[in-house]
């Protein structure tokens, strides 16, 4: 736990009754808002993931498309131009493209800043707009400098920076009468801790360790909150220092780019205070400003946090004038037979294109515009593929995300053989319910006559258009009505490599698909397919 000895004892010291009164109906009111806990909840899971782990892609992955208000976010922030640095010219459509090209760490921060907008309540307003604003702003200066950091999991630190004004946003949040007042306080000379005890009984920084505690908040992020002395800061002693250190550093930057005025002398004290801990000079500082202006402004525009008035920042070496950067800038087999198994099931080679179609959903829940989305997937599969850093378990999720996005499936899985088991057994799923659908997907590799195994026998992609068909019902085998009773519609693209099946893809819907695949889309689906059989075939 944070060690804020000066604060502690003033916390402890006796209050005013009505100071004590205001304190208390202040934590009531935070405590009353159901989602501020979910939010602590949130990040702590989402911190332990670490960037140099393979499960922890796959995991942010599951994290964020298990909400889809966030999914359909960090889609368009991973299109917005600032953010896509990348050479790719294509659209980002999949998280795990976002992931890919933007990064983990990127990817990750965005999205708790989104949860932080999403669930503070009274985020229309003008105070609780600007310290949105304002955490987000620190959140990428933090990222920043984390990216220079060769500290592991520096990426902490921008979580750290993200959460250094929740004392200030809780109180305009849930009281704007009391920020007014501390604000008024600090206009007039008073240090903004002081203010803060003269109205609400206790500093904002024990404000927010109180709350983050009670949200059961990581205590690294929790300690990095403390503030820090007077003074130019000295190197680092350590990591926890270090995320100190940058969490501060961001705030009072994010404070400098909110400025409307010459903020030059405030940047000089910046530097003065922060630069030699943290080895940033004019020039790096000047290019930090611009880029952070730029993606704080993207993401507002896509949080729909408009600022209250416009204002313009200059950096410490100002680039041309129509580039200044600036927070506030405007946003924005030949018989068709399959061992008994009727033609009509299997998925046919691509022929006569359909017409292009309108977005919206078939009545099955599949997307009008199926094909448009599984041909952007085929275009971010190669392009990973291209990019030489691909991995196969990158490229797997990738492939299950589009075939489950791009169809409108309900639960998507990829089932790999486990050798020691004798099972085939889901390793990475998508969708409802998915964790106890995943424990449960597993089935014996001894070959038998149910319409997996002769899948995989036959290297024949399936699409079961209505389960309850009596030409296979026969053909579900016990385990999968069992885990599946309500599934009436699936496909399976079995996974084969040199006649030794490794597993399968499978996802389905709850409602007959009579909408069937057309060609194009069945061309596609057999391409996404074998990219991933020939990514296996070369491990």
């Amino acid at each position: 736990m944070p060690n804020h000895s000066e604060e502690s004892k003033i916390a402890a010291a006796p209050d005013s009754d009505a100071l004590q009164a205001v304190r208390e109906e202040l934590l009531e009111k935070i405590s009353a808002n159901g989602n501020l806990p979910a939010l602590g909840s949130s990040v702590s899971r989402v911190v332990q993931l670490a960037s140099s782990d393979d499960e922890a892609v796959r995991s942010l992955a599951h994290f964020i498309m298990s909400d889809v208000g966030l999914t359909q976010k960090i889609l368009r922030i991973s299109n917005a131009a600032c953010f896509r640095s990348h050479a790719s010219n294509s659209p980002v459509t999949t998280i795990s493209k976002a992931i890919f090209l933007l990064g983990f760490d990127t990817v990750k921060t965005c999205a708790l800043g989104m949860l932080l907008v999403d669930r503070m309540p009274g985020s229309r307003a003008a105070g609780v707009r600007a310290e949105l604003l304002h955490a987000l702003s620190a959140s990428m200066f933090g990222r920043e400098l984390a990216r220079r950091s060769q500290l592991k999991d520096a990426e902490e630190a921008a979580i750290a920076a993200l959460f250094g004004n929740i004392g200030r946003l809780l109180v305009a949040a849930h009281d704007h009468t009391l920020y007014a007042e501390i604000n008024a306080l600090a206009s007039e000379g008073m240090a903004p801790a002081k203010a803060a005890r003269e109205v609400i009984g206790s500093s904002y920084e024990t404000l927010a360790e109180t709350v983050m505690t009670a949200w059961d908040m990581p205590d690294s992020i929790i300690q990095a909150q403390a503030p820090l002395p007077a003074g130019p800061v000295r190197s680092p002693r350590n990591r926890q220092e270090w995320i100190q250190q940058v969490a501060a550093f961001s705030n009072a930057a994010a404070k400098v780019l909110a400025q409307p005025d010459n903020p030059d002398a405030a940047i000089a004290a910046l530097l003065g205070r922060f630069g030699a801990a943290l080895n940033l000079d004019q020039a790096r500082l000047g290019a930090m400003l611009a880029t952070v202006a730029e993606e704080t402004a993207a993401m507002a525009s896509q949080l729909k946090l408009a600022p209250v008035a416009p204002a313009t920042v200059a950096a410490p070496t100002p680039p041309e004038p129509d580039k200044t950067p600036s927070l506030w800038r405007a946003l924005e087999s030949d018989d068709g037979s399959l061992l008994g198994l009727p033609a009509e099931f299997l998925l046919q080679a691509a022929g006569d294109e359909d017409p292009l179609q309108t977005v919206g959903r078939h009545a099955s829940g599949k997307p009008l515009n199926a094909r448009e989305l599984l041909l952007a997937g085929v275009q971010d599969v190669t392009e990973m593929m291209a990019s030489g850093r691909c991995k196969a378990n990158d490229l797997i999720m990738l492939v299950l995300e589009t075939i489950y996005r791009g169809m409108g499936f309900r639960f998507a899985t990829v089932c790999i053989k486990d050798i020691k088991s004798n099972q085939f057994r889901a390793r990475i799923s998508l969708g409802e319910n998915n964790v106890a659908r995943q424990a449960g997907f597993a089935f014996s590799a001894t070959s038998s006559r149910d319409l997996f195994h002769l899948a995989m026998a036959n290297e024949a992609d399936l699409l079961i258009s209505d389960a309850t068909d009596a030409k296979i019902r026969d053909l579900i085998p016990a385990w999968h009505r069992a885990l599946l009773p309500d599934a009436r519609s699936f496909i399976v693209l079995p996974l084969v490599v040199q006649k030794k099946p490794l597993g399968l893809f499978y996802a389905d819907r709850i409602l007959p698909a009579s909408e069937g695949v057309p060609p194009d889309e069945t061309a596609m689906i057999k391409t996404l397919k074998g990219q991933v059989v020939a990514a296996l075939s070369s491990r």
